[in-house]
């Protein structure tokens, strides 16, 4: 495995705008208003359907700290190959990431390229692993960065908070200037220009969208842009990268937030759900997977008694090998439910 340190020499002349340092601390009060879902699909150039893109934001809990759980998932066929990413992230109330794992696959004729990032903060750094596995094998990689380098800094996954939060004000203050990492996990810097307002067809409807651009400028690559249109509250209305032969598209208009809704309830046909063979569904299956997966490890992580628990039970089991399992297992583990707080019930 191949590791490094970035010093704060080596990362002070890489620093956000005082800005946009500022304005990770005034969108902090508006957080509250970005807990919502965003569906878009993603279509060719002539409008042929090519995939799904999905994000969503809830409340929850990590180590003890209340804070954002986001979620979101693209998945499709771009020029016959099939591609996809998802980003599972704990976000905290003043936007720093406290645990993030976005997965990329790349589905090619004779190969297939998966890169998965686990972002996490451990003491005074944030720790970057990246495992890339291609034909010719898996390369691993564990980057450091000292937390005092790193205000202003905004991941992929802040950065769909930190859009819905620019997009709700309807305004980009001048030099938005931010810290992000590149496709190969640098320091880079993040910059966020407005785009104005446009109209978009939305089904049947002609909206008002107020464009967002976001660029990422890396010292070793070249530099990749998106531009990001949205509705007045804050849903996501078109997403492109620029270069790319794709572009997600919102069809159909979502209740809103701002207490003005649609007037007639969408029909949906129904379909049978055999989810093997739906495409839709069957994403959806594998990122509730790696989902799951990420927060059971990350749970296991935060616990480490319990493998040590779990081997010393497995050993005495072994060792005796009882007829009985079950009033062996709860004859073994009786003397823990003692250590229960008191008044505490008990739930089996």
């Amino acid at each position: 495995m191949e590791e490094s340190e970035l010093t704060q020499n080596e990362t002070e002349e890489l620093k956000a705008s005082v800005s946009a340092v500022e304005f990770i601390h005034i969108a902090q009060r508006d957080l509250e208003q970005c807990l919502f879902a965003d569906s878009l699909v993603t279509v060719s150039d002539s409008g042929r359907e090519l995939g799904d893109f999905s994000v969503s934001v809830t409340k929850a809990s990590y180590n003890e700290e209340l804070c954002y759980l986001l979620h979101a998932n693209s998945h499709g066929t771009i020029d016959d190959v099939p591609c996809g990413t998802s980003i599972v992230a704990y976000i905290s109330r003043k936007l720093e990431i406290l645990e993030e794992n976005h997965h990329e696959y790349v589905k090619l004729e004779k190969k297939t390229v998966d890169r998965k990032i686990h972002i996490v903060r451990q003491d005074d750094q944030l720790v970057v692993d990246r495992v890339i596995s291609e034909r010719e094998g898996v390369k691993t990689q564990t980057l450091k960065f000292p937390l005092s380098s790193l205000d202003g800094f905004v991941s992929e996954a802040s950065n769909f908070l930190l859009l819905r939060i620019m997009a709700r004000q309807k305004i980009v203050p001048e030099n938005m200037t931010f810290l992000s990492l590149d496709a190969d996990s640098g320091l880079s810097k993040s910059v966020y220009k407005a785009l104005g307002w446009q109209k978009q067809m939305v089904g049947e409807d002609l909206v008002d969208i107020f464009g967002i651009e976001r660029t990422i400028y890396s010292a070793n690559l070249s530099s990749a842009t998106w531009h990001c249109f949205f509705m007045p509250d804050g849903h996501l209305a078109s997403r492109v990268q620029l270069g790319s032969p794709a572009v997600m598209k919102l069809l159909h208009l979502p209740f809103l937030l701002d207490g003005v809704e649609k007037d007639k309830i969408p029909v949906m046909e129904k379909k049978p759900l055999i989810w093997e063979e739906d495409m839709e569904l069957y994403s959806k299956f594998l990122d509730r997977k790696e989902e799951l997966k990420a927060d059971y490890s990350s749970y296991l992580r935060q616990h480490p008694e319990l493998k040590a628990l779990l081997a010393d039970f497995l050993q005495f089991l072994l060792l005796r090998k009882p007829q009985d399992v079950f009033s062996f297992a709860r004859d073994f583990f009786a003397p823990f439910a003692s250590q229960s707080p008191p008044g505490k019930s008990q739930e089996f």
